[in-house]
């Protein structure tokens, strides 16, 4: 027999945000991104142009699989590429106009997902909760 799932606050976080964020993943929009284009639209969003390796990087995937993906977003337009200014032999990848409607249809469809079960399951006062714990699980996160 094995041992029941420990009960520490960090095994208990993690499970939570990992059944949440398996739920999220599978609340995809009819003919939406798969997830690692998603997270590639999402960074340029937030963090705008970058590099292909400084953007491999920040998602914490080898180089070759993002090269993958850009060249699938770059052929749907989704991304373009464009000389660094400061340096031509470089290249920055950017956040299309269509890649950035692809981006918000996604999080629009997730986000109307999660706020009609914060609706239905949770009351004020817990949602109030729900959302001060983002701000903390984002600092968690957050790169060092």
């Amino acid at each position: 027999m094995f041992p029941p799932p420990p009960t520490d606050p960090a095994a208990t976080i993690r499970r939570a945000v990992n059944r949440l964020g398996r739920r999220m993943r599978a609340e995809r929009p009819p003919g939406g991104l798969p997830s690692g284009r998603l997270g590639t639209l999402a960074h340029l969003y937030r963090e705008g142009p970058g590099s292909p390796g400084a953007i491999a990087a920040a998602l914490h995937v080898q180089p070759q699989s993002l090269t993958r993906t850009l060249a699938a977003l770059e052929q749907d337009g989704l991304v373009t590429r464009v000389r660094d200014a400061a340096d031509g032999r470089q290249q920055r990848v950017e956040l299309t106009q269509s890649g950035f409607e692809a981006l918000s249809r996604d999080v629009d469809h997730r986000d109307a997902w999660l706020r009609a079960r914060m609706e239905a399951e949770l009351n004020e006062t817990e949602r109030e909760v729900l959302r001060l714990a983002a701000g903390l699980l984002d600092r968690l996160a957050a790169d060092d």
